[in-house]
């Protein structure tokens, strides 16, 4: 597996991978990605250039993935590029096919048999995963994640990074948890998403481990310990060589893309406009400029899965074994104000949003409570879909949700 080559500097640009959902104006999902694909390109290929950004394919046929050509340095650079982004699709969508794009951690309504994976080019993939895995379920085929991609200089730094996230990944749902509703239902979690994320793969547990990732010593090691591990245990089970010995097959909530320089975060829920996603951006970027800088120690690993579990089902009233606890809302309150003291100027301009969601209550929580009180006068699933068409507008006018 050969290195990439150094193009930036540890910390320096933000990548972002923005996953939506394809729906008409009542929140039905459009599993039509490969149509949109093909009208605007002329044949099917998974992705499409589009001046400043990309889009196309995710394994779920209703999913569209947008990401930019190019890493962001600056983050109001970031938020005008996607949004613009958004801007363009939308217009192409809603002209077209009368659709619309969806943020959030997992479409609120969709019925599995609503969608399909994706059936075209590089479909080898997701015939390999469905030869092991049931890809019918929502933790493959309704999950939409925002992640983001961290540069690293060296291997030091990589290993550095990597660790410091993966003792802030299990606490990062709190803040960024956006899946309260499936199948038309409230879920018992604060993040559906990452309790099927979870459960997706347990044929073969090595593949997701517990989420919150294992430390880290050297390239060598996490080669041998996680990607080589992961490939043995598929093969014995009979999976196709086009998934073995692959690092983007690596499922924990922090990985190693060596082939891009980067560590990638995959525990964030997509938010409700790209302006939370660039806040989210910056809180995270801050908080690790400041946790290099002070060479923070990191808790065990045992400790760490407990919390992330905890996380997950109870969002910031979560109750945790961080030294900062006893609650997930102190531990990130303690992450905001070490990111205050590190964030450079434009970062200082995001970080109020992320203390909004700390003091009042992330996403999941704010479309719990609003879907709620609007339940009181109709019928659940018509508050659903109400509540949701205040998203759709969230992620056109970028205007956070509260």
């Amino acid at each position: 597996m050969e290195e990439a080559t150094c193009t930036y500097r540890t910390l320096e640009v933000l990548g972002p991978e923005h996953e939506f959902s394809l729906v008409n104006e009542n929140l039905k999902a459009l599993p039509i990605v490969d149509k949109v694909v093909k009208d605007f390109y002329g044949r099917i290929v998974n992705f499409v250039d589009f001046g400043d950004f990309s889009f196309g394919k995710e394994l779920q046929l209703h999913v569209l993935e947008v990401k930019p050509n190019k890493p962001f340095k600056s983050p109001r650079n970031f938020e005008e590029k996607m949004h613009m982004a958004v801007l363009r699709l939308g217009e192409l969508l809603q002209k077209r096919y009368g659709a619309r794009l969806l943020g959030t951690g997992m479409h609120p309504t969709l019925r599995l048999e609503e969608t399909t994976v994706w059936p075209h080019r590089h479909r080898q993939i997701y015939e390999a995963f469905s030869r092991i895995f049931n890809l019918k379920q929502h933790g493959w085929l309704n999950i939409q994640s925002f992640q983001l991609n961290i540069p690293y200089s060296d291997e030091e730094k990589a290993v550095q990074v990597h660790n410091l996230l993966a003792n802030v990944c299990a606490y990062l749902p709190a803040v960024s948890a956006s899946s309260p509703i499936y199948e038309g239902c409230f879920g018992d979690y604060a993040d559906n998403r990452l309790y099927f994320y979870m459960e997706n793969q347990k044929e073969i547990p090595s593949i997701t481990g517990n989420v919150v990732p294992e430390y880290v010593y050297s390239f060598k090691q996490y080669r041998k310990d996680v990607i080589e591990k992961y490939s043995t245990d598929l093969a014995k089970a009979g999976a196709h060589q086009c998934i073995l010995n692959k690092e983007w097959v690596n499922s924990r909530g922090v990985i190693l893309r060596f082939e891009r320089k980067a560590v990638e975060i995959r525990v964030m829920d997509e938010q409700e406009c790209i302006k939370s996603d660039v806040a989210l951006s910056c809180f995270i970027r801050a908080l690790l400029r400041g946790l290099m800088a002070e060479n923070a120690p990191l808790m065990p690993t045992r400790l760490l899965t407990e919390d992330f579990k905890s996380v997950i089902k109870h969002g910031l009233n979560a109750k945790v074994l961080h030294p900062n606890g006893p609650t997930a809302r102190q531990v990130c309150e303690h992450f905001l104000k070490i990111a205050w003291e590190n964030a450079t100027v434009e970062e200082k301009d995001y970080l109020p949003l992320v203390q909004r969601r700390i003091e009042h209550g992330n996403l999941a929580e704010v479309i719990r409570e609003k879907v709620q009180v609007r339940a009181q006068k109709t019928y659940l699933n018509e508050a659903i879909v109400d509540v949701y068409s205040k998203l759709l507008k969230s992620l056109i006018d970028n205007e956070p949700f509260f």
